[in-house]
């Protein structure tokens, strides 16, 4: 008999299911319903719940949140105008501007907390801006009373990419509630675990308008559909919820509070006994969707890290400096941010004796790399 030794690696992320997951696919799986761009069944009653859980207006799923960034984007006129946004993110907040015709205006973070600066959005604002993109990076939530001030005072909108925040709050309220438009993304490391998925919801003006535009964009701009027949009066894409996902959303949905208060737990375990000054602070409005650590010569660190069976990750590289964008600007703190930044897990199946492990070896670790 060959013995197994490899040890057990500590997954950087890592979704919770149970049997309930694998009884609605088998449900959705024999229905021979798995899909419809109407939006019907289980992305209906997705839909309804999580707009129940969040306390929004109007709540409209999609495939990703890509599809949700590009579709919230499409409800405002931002062809050859600003849309103002941290270069630290993952690159589709960027492309969703360009898919619409607008131009990315990267502003510098915080390196508190990573989310975009308000004195940076400022200084920024002039006659092209349309938009206002803040990230609420790993969950923590962006300063939305000072945005959505600057919003009303220059007579802009508020987009939210809000891709690492289901759970997160800000000021008594989900985030979900604040913005015109609020863009989730669901897939397996996030909080809110699905094979894809998002969501846009609504909260300002133009309710139901925005809410016909948006299911008629996601599915190939149908509209007006009675039985065979439809009209089509916009242009459209192919970004509807398929069953499959709703039907996990609907699981993990019930969960989604018990997830929160473990990973809660778990960064208020890092935060107390990680020696390390910089790194993600403890906030009880944030979701942690990531865990972050700031460590000189990052990539000795993180190859110690795996040598012990720990994965570790990097979020993210600068969109301003990807060839595609290169833009010819200078955002220091997103830059030096952007070499020192490494996620270490953070996920409801991390055991005591994993997080343990995980704290021990990142104070190891850290301080032999100067």
């Amino acid at each position: 008999m060959i013995k197994n030794n490899m040890k057990k690696t500590i997954k950087l992320f890592d979704p919770i299911i149970d049997i309930n997951e694998e009884k609605i696919i088998k449900k959705i799986l024999h229905s021979h319903v798995w899909a419809s761009g109407a939006g019907t069944n289980h992305v209906l009653k997705f839909e309804e719940n999580f707009k129940k859980y969040l306390k929004t207006k109007k709540c409209i799923a999609v495939n990703s949140g890509t599809a949700a960034l590009h579709l919230a984007l499409s409800l405002f006129n931002i062809k050859n105008k600003e849309v103002v946004l941290p270069s630290l993110s993952f690159v589709a907040t960027a492309h969703a501007v360009m898919y619409n015709g607008g131009i990315p205006k990267f502003v510098d973070i915080n390196e508190n907390d990573l989310c975009v600066n308000t004195e940076e959005i400022e200084n920024k604002i002039n006659k092209k801006s349309a938009i206002i993109l803040p990230v609420h990076f790993a969950g923590i939530p962006c300063n939305l009373s000072k945005i959505k001030k600057i919003c009303e005072q220059n007579n802009i909108n508020l987009v939210e990419d809000a891709a690492h925040a289901t759970g997160s709050s800000y000021k008594n309220k989900k985030i979900g509630t604040h913005g015109d438009a609020v863009c989730f993304s669901f897939h397996p490391v996030k909080n809110l675990a699905m094979p894809g998925g998002g969501v846009i919801t609504l909260n300002g003006e133009k309710l139901e308008q925005f809410e016909r535009e948006l299911k008629s964009k996601r599915w190939c701009g149908i509209t007006n559909r009675h039985g065979t027949k439809y009209d089509v009066e916009r242009l459209g894409w192919n970004y509807y919820m398929n069953e499959f996902s709703a039907g996990i959303g609907l699981e993990q949905l019930k969960k989604i509070e018990l997830i929160t208060k473990k990973k809660m737990r778990i960064a208020k375990r890092y935060s107390k006994e990680i020696k390390i000054l910089e790194q993600i602070p403890y906030n009880e409005n944030c979701a942690y969707h990531i865990y972050w650590l700031r460590v000189k010569n990052r990539n000795e660190f993180m190859k110690k890290m795996s040598n012990v069976g720990i994965e570790t990750g990097v979020h993210y590289n600068p969109i301003h400096k990807m060839t595609f964008y290169n833009k010819k600007i200078k955002l220091p703190k997103t830059e030096k941010v952007a070499q020192e930044v490494v996620s270490i897990p953070i996920h409801p199946n991390l055991s005591d004796n994993d997080i343990t492990k995980i704290i021990h070896n990142v104070n190891k670790f850290a301080k032999n790399i100067t």
